[in-house]
């Protein structure tokens, strides 16, 4: 448990100092998919190989031109609880390719008592884990825990999950 808290309080402060993250090109899949479109984004996401449950349920909109870039529009910001508290903006951007998202923008975790941003997302495929990047840091989570599209919420929920224990 000692560890794992050395690896947040690092986490924290290398994040801190890291402005930018700069990602390998990884290759794009490319999918006919048009640049703006209706169809519902949690049916995209497993084209991706992401599970659906990525992005909570209050999509109002959402564009994909043809070199993975992405705009999400929700209809308010809000969180998630996930093994984090995670809030999303009402714009969320990237850049999206089969397995791995780059240049995240409008998604937040709360580590500790800071709010640090979500800069990548990378599916490991062999191990059914998702690794979500802070700057040059990530951390690992089941798959399993976003097969569900998650509710919005306007309010976090991390402290009335410590006063239910």
């Amino acid at each position: 448990m000692a560890s794992l808290h050395n690896l947040l309080i690092l986490f924290s402060l290398l994040f801190l100092s890291i402005i930018h993250l700069s990602l390998s090109t990884r290759p794009t899949l490319n999918l006919p998919i048009p640049s703006t479109s209706t169809a519902d984004i949690h049916d995209l996401l497993p084209k991706y190989g992401f599970p659906r449950g990525l992005i909570p349920n209050a999509v109002k909109s959402y564009s994909l031109s043809p070199d993975g870039s992405f705009v999400i529009e929700l209809d308010r910001a809000c969180y998630v609880q996930f093994d984090d508290l995670v809030w999303y903006d009402k714009v969320v951007k990237g850049k999206i390719s089969y397995g791995s998202v780059s240049d995240v923008s409008g998604i937040q975790a709360k580590k500790l008592f800071l709010w640090v941003s979500v800069t990548a997302i990378e599916l490991n495929s062999g191990s059914d884990m998702i690794e979500f990047y802070v700057g040059a840091l990530s951390e690992k989570l089941p798959v399993e825990q976003f097969e569900t599209i998650p509710n919005c919420k306007n309010k976090g929920l991390q402290e009335s999950l410590v006063e239910s224990i």
